[in-house]
């Protein structure tokens, strides 16, 4: 007889089966937990390369690191081999070699190995993050989006965040991962030029010192990154290019590894870069990159000047000052350099050329190998601004507040290491000289457009006593670098605020209101000029006429939309203008604006405008032949003039917003249009047509004030029209969001003297009118 299990026996097995659950449930969370992410798995792979190179005579230690640092890497392999399978060999020849090389003991060849690896993971990276974007897989590249390198920060370029921004906007949908993918090529192949032009230039430096194992690690680096870039070459130079260049780097690679001669290859690489960006710069960066030049090489001559006294070197951080602001203005002219080769090869040329013999005096008087005058570095350097104005495209010389940003933020930097250095009077200076800059640049901007930051920005820059005192405050009492540190935080954080404003446009509500009153101002009139022609078809003889009025009308719609399409199209292929293209197109909208409210505002208008439609009517009745085909015309013409004035009024707009913005205005501009058509046409509904065109009519003058507002500032903003605020007038920001109001007697009186004309022209029209009946009545 079998014996049951007691009940103690059966809870007790029961507790042992949940903890054994509880417990695997743990161990699996806990794998899930600690699952390292593919940017850590990266960042110790590399890091854990450079600890074993350090340490490469443990040759054990070293050879068990690699093998760990070998199966990490198999934990992203895969995905990697799936996105891009030659990242995949390229890393694993690079661990081989590693390998080999350490058994080897050759350390030039484990430096080379080790770039392999990294430039590799980085291909990897960049190729997963592009294929999941592609595929609409956001998550997916904000995983691998870590498994990158940033430009290396300075004064003049901070690391860009872009790509960050728009994976994690794409994440939250508030992006399309299209519209993603295209800013993160732009970050990341912008990025991984920069650092082949460093490794370049190392390549070059450690040849020059014998430095063997710096030479071959640089030169991996090199093919490395090339080969991030290799696509993008590949599309703009062809196949046969790319394989060439292809084989240039592979020979630097080995060359360098041999320890032969590589100024051959490497000038052979350099030529095969020239003129070629991977990330082109949009038109609002080339402005900012030229201005960042213009002003840093104005700003070396005046460190330098500073820092010599009868052929000595007084000051060093002045040199160093001076030496900084060339290279900043180096680096902006490298970016522009292919740019400005296809307007003059040759004077692009000259001016590299100047640029180094200008770099050459600075570093020789940064050593004391050779102090060179003042003179004569002002000299060079205003002959180097000469050339580069005859160069430099006109639109790129225009005032920019983005670079002049730029020259504050790096004068601030000054300031600060004058503060850690204790020279507190050198401080002063570069704060006088960062706040020079403001007052000659962005400051009249900020007085017309965004008043607000200016107080909050003086106060930090000179004796604000708020949270944080202000920098002049501070350094005349010499306070701590700490202090002085966190006020230069807040003031940075308000002068990106001021920046970002001055950058703005129109509120999107205000944007859509005035598309939306456009639409159904000239809407309704085209309801009452054609409800107009077909009341005075009342006869069973005459009904038969209003079809071909119809169809001419349906014609009329169809072609407005073809030119609101054509016209997109010819904005579009001219948006590199950008500003430019916007001032022109709004100038073209308030003149033909300015006719249109000055007709609105008179009988004349109604007058001689309708009776010239009843006129061609009767004219085309009256004929025995082409009725049809006059009356099609007839209602084509009188409905097309109104949305061909549409159009070109929108494209103000559109220049001024998003499309979805103004086409919101227009789908609400034509459903009231709508339903004044369907009162009119399907209900016979008498309403007051005039009173309605004058209400309207007021609020298209309500637009015109706007657009000639919002365009005197665009024309400032080019610098097209001079900047003299009304220093006694403060309006808050939202005003020039909403109706182009500016402090500013250019705004100001140029929409006064809009607003004068069109009530002038009112009173001018009744003038001449009743002159003209007295004229008939005395000759009755």
């Amino acid at each position: 007889m079998k014996t049951l299990p007691n009940s103690n026996m059966i809870w007790r097995g029961f507790g042992w089966l949940l903890l054994i659950m509880a417990m695997c449930h743990l161990g699996v969370a806990g794998v899930y937990a600690q699952s390292p992410a593919p940017g850590q798995i990266a960042e110790r792979i590399r890091a854990t390369l450079v600890q074993i190179q350090v340490n490469a005579a443990n040759l054990a230690t070293a050879q068990d690191q690699l093998a760990a640092l070998r199966r990490e890497y198999s934990l992203l392999a895969t995905t990697i081999a799936r996105y891009a399978p030659t990242a995949d060999a390229a890393a694993q020849r690079g661990f081989d070699a590693a390998e080999q090389a350490l058994a080897a003991a050759d350390l030039p060849r484990f430096a080379a190995a080790r770039a392999e690896i990294w430039t590799a993971l980085l291909n990897g990276g960049y190729a997963v993050v592009t294929g999941a974007l592609q595929a609409g897989d956001a998550a997916t590249a904000q995983q691998w989006l870590p498994v990158r390198e940033f430009r290396h920060a300075n004064r003049f370029a901070r690391p860009n965040a872009d790509a960050t921004k728009a994976v994690r906007a794409a994440v939250t949908g508030d992006l399309a991962p299209a519209t993603a993918l295209a800013a993160v090529k732009a970050d990341l192949l912008d990025t991984y030029q920069a650092r082949l032009a460093e490794a370049l230039a190392t390549i070059a430096i450690a040849d020059q010192q014998g430095f063997t194992t710096r030479r071959a690690e640089a030169a991996a680096l090199a093919a490395g990154y090339f080969a991030i870039l290799l696509p993008a070459y590949t599309e703009q130079r062809g196949a046969a290019a790319a394989t060439t260049a292809q084989a240039i780097f592979a020979e630097l690679q080995q060359a360098a590894l041999r320890g032969a001669p590589i100024s051959l290859p490497l000038a052979q690489a350099q030529e095969a870069l020239r003129n070629f960006r991977a990330a082109p710069l949009s038109p609002a960066e080339q402005v900012r990159r030229s201005g960042q030049m213009l002003r840093f090489l104005q700003l070396v001559p005046i460190e330098y000047e500073r820092g010599v006294r009868n052929g000595q070197v007084t000051i060093d951080l002045e040199i160093r000052e001076a030496i900084t602001f060339h290279a900043g203005a180096l680096a902006a002219f490298t970016d522009l350099r292919d740019l400005l080769e296809q307007r003059d090869a040759a004077l692009a040329t000259t001016i590299a050329d100047r640029f180094a013999e200008l770099g050459t005096m600075l570093a020789n008087a940064g050593n004391r190998s050779a102090i060179a005058d003042p003179t004569t570095i002002r000299t060079t350097t205003e002959a180097l601004l000469t050339d580069l104005r005859k160069l430099l495209p006109p639109e790129w010389q225009k005032q920019d507040s983005g670079a002049d940003f730029d020259v504050i933020r790096s004068a601030l930097d000054q300031m600060e290491n004058a503060v850690r250095a204790g020279e507190y009077a050198l401080a002063e200076s570069a704060r006088l000289e960062a706040y020079a800059i403001m007052e000659i640049g962005p400051e009249a901007k900020l007085i017309a457009f965004a008043p607000q930051y200016k107080p909050i920005i003086e106060g930090y820059f000179w004796y604000g006593q708020n949270e944080h005192k202000g920098l002049a405050y501070l350094i005349e009492r010499q306070a701590p670098p700490a202090e002085i540190a966190a006020t230069r935080a807040a003031l940075d954080r308000v002068l990106a605020e001021a920046e970002q404003a001055l950058a703005g446009s129109n509120a999107p509500l205000a944007i859509t209101t005035n598309a939306a009153v456009i639409v159904f101002r000239e809407g309704l009139e085209a309801v009452l000029i054609l409800a107009s022609l077909m009341g005075s078809l009342k006869t069973p003889a005459q009904r038969r006429f209003r079809q071909p009025l119809w169809f001419g009308a349906g014609l009329a719609m169809l072609a407005t939309v073809l030119t609101w399409l054509l016209a997109q199209g010819a904005l579009m292929a001219m948006a590199r203008f950008g500003e430019t293209l916007e001032a022109i197109v709004s100038l073209i909208a308030i003149a033909v604006l300015l006719l249109i409210t000055n007709w609105f505002f008179h009988d004349v208008y109604w007058k001689d405008w309708m009776a010239s439609f009843h006129q061609q009517k009767k004219h085309i009745l009256g004929s025995q032949t082409g009725q049809w085909l006059g009356l099609i015309m007839l209602g084509f013409a009188s409905i097309y003039r109104e949305g061909f004035e549409t159009v070109l009024f929108l494209q103000a707009l559109t220049l001024e917003g998003t499309i979805t913005v103004v086409l919101l205005g227009v789908g609400i501009g034509l459903a009231l249009t709508l339903l004044v058509g369907l009162a009119v046409f399907v209900m016979q509904a008498k309403l007051p047509h005039k009173k309605m065109l004058i209400a309207t009519g007021i609020l298209i003058g309500a637009v015109l004030l706007q657009m000639v507002g919002h365009t005197v500032n665009v024309l400032q903003v080019i610098g097209w029209l001079p900047i003299h605020p009304i220093r006694w007038l403060e309006l808050p920001y939202w005003t020039g969001f909403w109706f182009g109001l500016y402090p500013t007697w250019e705004g100001i009186g140029l929409q006064a003297a809009a607003a004068i004309f069109v009530i002038g022209s009112y009173y001018l029209a009744e003038y001449m009118q009743r002159r003209e009946r007295q004229h008939y009545a005395l000759a009755g």
